[in-house]
């Protein structure tokens, strides 16, 4: 018998959604979106159900992000499905986000990509001692999706830029303090969290502090070309650190990640921003530069894209304009009906 990717249960008023492919690091398709979506519409009119919790089987990590892997092979096929994935995993983001009951997710170890499109919506939001969170998008030539404009661009000052143009990784102290995570607790007391029985531990001191003044000066401004200025004009390690990080970045997909937080910051519905990073992914997906990024660094991992275009200078405005266009109305992405 095959292990179902989700394992769907409940008991004592309590849903309980585990992601079950730990050898993918829980790496979410189509039909995992869709079973998680099905679960949570079940419970919502379920009065037996009080609350849900969000997991994983194993311990490696909660979520990689979205099945690039399998994304990648029908794009180099027919590519069938690709839109339809994208426009399932914001239905489930956007659900979780207005879901009338309480959803807990259990933050433990990896939370990239998809994963921080799990978690974020989610009312309550564990972290532990490990876990690393990032929006890595840009370094495969797409953008933080998955509801990540509208959360990078509530962060304090402008560590949401810094996030979404490096990838960097926070740790759990760091997400409690920044507000991405709602509690800590130890990974050893995960069992009790679950159980209802909440510790209260302090985290560790967060690292992020330290680096507040830093990202809000360097990365203030609007422009790429500028922030990459004012990083080259710094002499310290921590500025060349973040360089090296941008120069591996798909430049096309680093100036739309820039306009989307912009965007985002403007926006009063989630709803309104998930229509606004499907006419995104729409476009994106059909560009060159996410199958070259997923080639690059997930597929044949020579670490050496060929950028489309090669240069942030050589990507012009109205490039990044006509990729937040509104898409023809009967292709534009809604909300599950309710």
């Amino acid at each position: 018998m095959t292990a179902r990717d989700v394992i769907v249960a409940s008991a004592e008023g309590v849903g309980r959604i585990t992601l079950n492919r730990p050898k993918a690091l829980h790496a979410l398709t189509l039909g995992m979106c869709r079973d998680i979506i099905s679960a949570l519409q079940a419970w919502e009119s379920d009065p037996a159900i009080s609350a849900i919790v969000i997991d994983h089987s194993e311990d490696r990590g909660f979520c990689a992000g979205g099945d690039v892997r399998q994304l990648y092979g029908s794009l180099r096929g027919d590519g069938q499905g690709v839109l339809d994935f994208f426009r399932t995993e914001y239905r489930m983001n956007h659900l979780l986000f207005t879901l009338q009951k309480p959803v807990t997710c259990i933050m433990d170890g990896v939370v990239m990509g998809g994963g921080a499109g799990l978690a974020m919506p989610s009312r309550f939001r564990v972290a532990t001692e490990a876990t690393q969170y990032a929006m890595p998008e840009t370094g495969i030539g797409l953008f933080p999706d998955v509801g990540g404009g509208w959360f990078l661009s509530r962060l304090p000052g402008r560590i949401g830029e810094w996030l979404a143009l490096t990838g960097a990784r926070l740790d759990g102290a760091d997400c409690l303090a920044l507000g991405l995570a709602t509690h800590f607790a130890p990974r050893a007391t995960l069992v009790e969290f679950k159980a209802g029985r909440l510790p209260s531990l302090p985290p560790p001191p967060a690292r992020i502090g330290l680096l507040r003044s830093r990202i809000d000066h360097l990365f203030f401004a609007e422009r790429i070309e500028e922030i990459i200025a004012a990083l080259e004009s710094d002499a310290s390690n921590w500025a060349n650190e973040q360089l090296t990080e941008i120069a591996k970045k798909s430049p096309l997909s680093s100036k739309v990640a820039l306009r989307q937080l912009r965007e985002s910051r403007t926006l009063s519905q989630f709803s309104d921003n998930m229509r606004m990073e499907f006419r995104i992914v729409a476009r994106l997906i059909a560009k060159p530069d996410f199958v070259e990024g997923v080639r690059a660094f997930v597929i044949d991992k020579d670490n050496r894209p060929r950028w489309s275009p090669r240069r942030f200078e050589d990507v012009a405005d109205d490039q990044v304009d006509a990729i937040f266009a509104p898409l023809p109305e009967e292709e534009e992405w809604t909300p599950l009906k309710r």
